[in-house]
């Protein structure tokens, strides 16, 4: 296996100017207090639906309404002025000191339209309000707003100061309280003065344009309108301003022409060249000089392969992959060629086109992403060269059912350019994002953990309905199957266990590691191999005949496989990527607070300035902070001073962020599974008793120290722990033994007294009286495997079989107990703390290891310990593999060697 380093570089590329790339993430939201809170309402501060943008002289203007269907009308228009003040710069240092959830998660409105305050989402057909608005324009002196359900635009000669200004002119009305379609004209008959559902505004030159989007034309004004019911002067879209409009859409045609429309939703221009969003025909128009004809025709086309429609050709269908795509195979069955869904050249319902003068981008809607032309098309179907919203041009997200993420969008709707950020607006996750080029390119999969760097595929198999005798369990995994029968009594634990131990057996199955999770009735399967290869592997269960147990899903594919990490709050995380520091710079020792810069190089995450272990041209290694555990994505990206006093900033990346997600620290470099880093974990002989089942008064538990038995009558209200815990006591007043609870599971800890091989050999049992609830299960027969507490574990001194070795890993996540956790400080304690989410399971040579202790170290900064004892019947293998997990998040794999001293066993 190559070094996973090397393979994240060689997609790494420094960026000869600042650009944008593909699957990068937002560096900036506004509308929320995190990327992803997705909270609907209506404030100075929190959007609703966010429909149309625009921007102009450091004010930008968000209208708070859409005609996507989002929930959240608020039918009002926000304006944020000074908003590069409201945003911080994507070059600016900023100081973080754990009082800010989110710097880079802001933007406070100073007026709103069409509501007397920010709290109110009426609508009205007055000259003060708004019903279902979706674009704005301004020119930094006028602004105009598209009513859209009131089929009108209003205009304000003067940008508003105060809440609930009302308009001074309304075009496509005769007055400010008529909202009939086609004002001037009849039915669907349009007029030069009359709208039908406007929703695209452009101010540019003096000139106002109307995409009036149910009349299936642009309307052009050459100068702003100052009175009410103005009539416009050129029409794009038809040949004359009354041609009749088709409103029964059985009827309509769908045929594109280089001179027609149907429902364009946008206008705009970079001053030389228009561009119109034909949403119906699934294209954007661009006309490299301003028409100043009705129905001029267009000169290119943008998601369609000409700008006229053929049987043949159908530029009109929204993803024309078939015609505008390269093939990616052929049909197994007809041999005729096969494509994708999508690419870099189709179109699904765009909404939005924007140019800064030299690139193009668009907002494809239906695909859920934004392209980006690095150079304005200038002939017809042309790929695009970043997609932003998505990882790939032809893999697409479906993110309708997803919560919201850094790097991904739901149907976004406007765009607008500061020249230097990209804003979205994203109305399904109730925010605009801000998209800002990198002068170097930060991977999308750069952020690991730094502990294990892999992501492995997996699936959960559930199971339904307990077994009858002689059902017959089958899984093929690809091309390989394992079974089970069920016995007298079996229940799905049991089925489930020994599917598990069928594809676990010997070497186990090649491609996947079979683990349960008996809480849930599920068999998990986790691809052996890290990435996306994993998520080609299939799974299928089948039956013997009639069987009474049932399985939610019969049969599938392994998911989830991919070349990033999801992060759990407070994980040690590896940044991994080219030119991200000039020298190679690393913390001081023994420092209680990490520094938040270190070889002037700054690493930002959801713009907190997070803490610095190390930096290097390839590799900074940081803590994710704790404060994002309110969030399912973060946004990361690194900013640095070089030696030339030139601040450089990367793109922004999307990192996942999940509760828990374990890794094992091991020797770094060499091939997968490295060797662990553990420890010998006492220096006296061990043995461990499980306290298991349910509580009865009056039933007994005993554990017997060689003649000695220690016996613990059950009470009423007790516990299984509360068991534990009287065990414990009565053992301590052994001679020979000490006992100790552990804080995973309830079990109890048996230790010599005397250090040394001395302690080892005493005899342990443990006994219930009869028909008890309650369980004892003694792990061992004698304390053993005496070591040096904390000596590494290595070849020359091995773990043994039943010894208690401890690791050393990140990503478990939050304590238990509410300790002191600070992001970038040392953990102060207590010792005796446990992970929220229990390490409740552990595998050493395909055997349970019991899991005794998960718990963060005092005196470091995001290291966990967990403790371990090891099966008492492992083989002697020097590459010993093991892993641990968390609610089936399972952690790299590494290997351990062990000697066991009886290889009979």
């Amino acid at each position: 296996m190559k070094s996973l380093a090397v393979l994240v570089l060689a997609t790494t590329t420094i960026l000869n100017a600042q650009s944008f790339v593909t699957g990068q993430g937002a560096r900036a939201v506004i509308g929320q207090r995190s990327f992803t809170l997705q909270k609907p309402g209506a404030s100075d501060s929190q959007l609703g639906a966010a429909g149309g943008l625009a921007l102009v002289g450091d004010t930008l203007f968000v209208v708070d309404s859409s005609r996507v269907f989002a929930e959240n009308q608020n039918h009002r228009v926000l304006i944020f002025p000074n908003i590069s003040t409201q945003l911080p710069s994507p070059k600016a240092s900023l100081p973080w000191a754990g009082d800010t959830r989110c710097p880079v998660c802001g933007g406070t409105a100073s007026t709103v339209i069409g509501q007397t305050d920010f709290t109110k989402t009426s609508i009205g057909v007055t000259q003060s309000t708004l019903r279902n608005p979706t674009a704005a324009a301004s020119n930094g002196q006028v602004l105009a707003i598209a009513d859209t359900n009131n089929n009108r635009v209003l205009i304000w000669l003067n940008i508003p100061t105060a809440n609930g200004t009302p308009a001074d002119v309304v075009i496509g009305q005769a007055n400010f309280t008529s909202n009939g379609v086609n004002f001037g004209g009849s039915g669907s008959t349009p007029s030069a003065r009359g709208l039908r559902g406007p929703q695209g505004l452009w101010i540019q030159d003096g000139r106002l344009y109307i995409a009036d989007t149910q009349n299936n034309r642009v309307l052009i004004f050459n100068s702003i309108p100052r009175s009410n019911g103005a009539s416009a002067d050129l029409v794009l879209g038809a040949p004359d301003f009354t041609t009749f409009v088709q409103s029964d859409l059985v009827q309509a045609t769908l045929s594109s022409t280089p001179s027609n429309m149907l429902s364009p939703v946008a206008v705009t221009s970079d001053g030389t060249r228009l561009f119109v969003t034909d949403l119906g025909h699934n294209r954007v128009l661009i006309w490299n000089r301003i028409p100043t004809q009705n129905a001029t025709p267009v000169d290119v086309v943008v998601g369609q392969p000409d700008a006229t429609s053929t049987t043949e050709n159908l530029a009109y269908v929204a993803n024309n992959s078939s015609r505008l795509c390269p093939s990616n195979g052929r049909d197994a069955e007809t041999g005729d060629p096969t494509y994708p869904a999508a690419c870099g050249a189709t179109l699904n319902f765009p909404r939005f086109a924007l140019s800064d003068g030299t690139r193009l981008f668009i907002a494809d809607s239906g695909n859920d992403r934004v392209l980006v032309y690095n150079e304005i098309p200038n002939s017809n179907g042309k790929f695009a060269d970043v997609i932003l919203g998505q990882f790939t041009d032809e893999i697409l997200q479906d993110d309708f059912q997803r919560v919201s993420a850094v790097d991904t969008l739901r149907t976004p709707s406007s765009l607008a350019w500061d020249g230097t950020n990209l804003y979205v607006s994203d109305p399904f996750n109730h925010r605009v994002v801000v998209y800002t080029p990198g002068d170097t390119r930060l991977p999308v999969t750069g952020v690991r953990n730094a502990a294990s760097r892999d992501i492995f595929a997996l699936t959960a198999i559930t199971f339904t309905a307990n077994p009858k005798e002689n059902d017959e369990v089958r899984i093929l995994i690809d091309d390989l199957e394992y079974k089970y029968k069920a016995v007298r009594d079996d229940a799905i634990a049991q089925v489930v266990r020994g599917l598990v131990a069928a594809i676990n057996a010997g070497a186990g199955d090649s491609k996947v590691l079979a683990t349960a999770n008996v809480i849930a009735n599920q068999l998990i399967l986790t691809a052996r191999v890290g990435g996306v290869t994993g998520n080609a592997i299939t799974y299928a269960i089948t039956f013997s005949d009639a069987p009474q147990i049932t399985v939610a899903t019969a049969n599938g594919t392994l998911g989830g496989g991919q070349d990033a990490a999801q992060i759990a709050p407070g994980t040690l995380i590896s940044i991994l990527g080219e030119d991200l520091a000039d020298e190679t710079v690393s913390a001081p020792e023994g420092v209680v607070d990490l520094p938040q810069t270190l070889g002037n190089v700054e690493l930002y995450i959801d713009g907190i300035r997070a803490p610095l272990l190390f930096v290097s041209p390839t590799e900074i290694r940081s803590q994710m902070p704790w404060e994002v555990s309110d969030s399912t994505s973060a946004s990361v990206y690194v900013r640095r001073l070089d030696r030339n006093n030139r601040v450089l900033t990367t793109t922004a990346i999307g990192v996942p962020i999940i509760p828990q997600n374990p890794g094992i620290f091991a020797i770094e470099g060499g091939t997968d599974p490295r060797p662990v880093r553990a420890a010998h974990s006492s220096s006296s002989a061990l043995g461990v008793v499980s306290v298991d089942g349910s509580v009865r008064e009056n039933d007994t538990a005993t554990v017997t120290i060689e003649d000695r038995p220690y016996t613990y009558t059950v009470k009423s209200g007790d516990t299984i722990a509360g068991v534990r815990n009287a065990l414990v006591e009565l053992i301590n007043g052994d001679e020979r033994v000490r006992a100790t609870p552990s804080t995973v599971f309830t079990r109890i800890i048996l230790q010599s007294r005397v250090a040394g091989p001395e302690g080892e050999g005493i005899a342990y049992s443990a006994s219930v009286s009869s028909g008890a609830s309650v369980l004892l299960t003694a792990l061992g027969s004698t304390l053993c495997c005496a070591s040096r507490e904390g000596a590494p574990v290595t070849e020359e001194d091995p773990a043994r079989p039943g010894e208690v070795i401890t690791i050393y890993a990140a990503g478990l996540g939050f304590l238990r107990e509410t300790g002191d956790q600070v992001t970038g400080s040392i953990y102060r304690g207590p010792a005796d703390n446990t992970t929220n989410s229990p390490v409740d399971d552990a595998q050493v040579g395909g055997r349970t290891a019991n899991v005794l202790f998960a718990r963060l170290v005092p005196g470091r900064v995001g290291m966990y310990e967990v403790q371990l004892q090891l099966n008492t019947d492992i083989p002697t293998n020097p590459q010993t593999q093991m892993w641990i997990a968390q609610l089936g998040y399972i952690s790299n794999i590494v290997s351990i060697p062990v000697v066991n001293p009886n290889p009979t066993n």
